[in-house]
């Protein structure tokens, strides 16, 4: 099934760069290029992509507040920053505003076909120490297992696992499992506490009272 794109960014030459990565996967279709928020907010919308990769320093309005609101008007898209910032400040005001995931520009080549790929089965693609980064934060709140009650005990171990920082690969090298059963049980714990990636998962875990 093919998947397509819109892209937010203001520098010439990564639109081109990142239009390169893209035009290697023949099953992506980049349908838009948009160089500002304003103009991705009003034609974004309207060619409706799978996915809307998206720059955190634009001109005039942020790609953080374009987050925002491409979420009220569009409330299923996938959004994907794609930044130089690797600031926690940014990574959490970008989550908190409604992106699936955080990547970082100098890593492209190798992580940005793999976090369309990751999105669209559900995930949250971030850059490993991002991801690491999100969870230091949620360590530093203290835990809380109100909201995984129900979860199986390969379930609860495979949140604990991910809630420490590792990634699919490492959880199934731990668990003697494949990545492919490391995803299931990813899924099955974001239906039983209903969130919408494994990220959203850990913050839960962590939240008090699981709300």
């Amino acid at each position: 099934m093919q998947k397509t794109v819109a892209l937010v960014e203001d520098d010439r030459g990564l639109r081109e760069q990142l239009l390169e990565v893209l035009g290697t996967d023949p099953e992506i279709k980049c349908l838009g290029v948009y160089g500002s928020a304003e103009e991705g907010l009003k034609k974004i919308p309207l060619i409706k992509p799978d996915v809307v990769l998206m720059d955190i320093q634009l001109p005039g309005m942020s790609g953080i507040d374009c987050v925002t609101e491409l979420r009220r008007v569009m409330p299923s898209v996938n959004i994907i920053m794609v930044t130089v910032y690797e600031d926690s400040g940014r990574i959490f005001k970008a989550l908190k505003a409604g992106a699936n995931g955080y990547i970082i520009k100098s890593r492209l080549s190798e992580d940005l076909l793999q976090a369309i790929r990751e999105v669209f089965k559900g995930g949250a693609p971030m850059s490993i120490h991002i991801a690491r980064k999100v969870v230091n934060y949620f360590h530093s709140m203290g835990p809380s297992r109100t909201a995984d009650k129900d979860l199986s005990a390969r379930e609860d171990q495979v949140l604990t696992l991910l809630a420490s920082g590792f990634i699919y690969k490492e959880i199934g090298e731990k668990l003697n499992i494949s990545v492919e059963t490391v995803r299931s049980h990813v899924e099955h714990i974001c239906e039983k506490m209903h969130v919408r990636n494994r990220i959203e998962a850990v913050a839960k875990r962590h939240l008090d009272g699981g709300s």
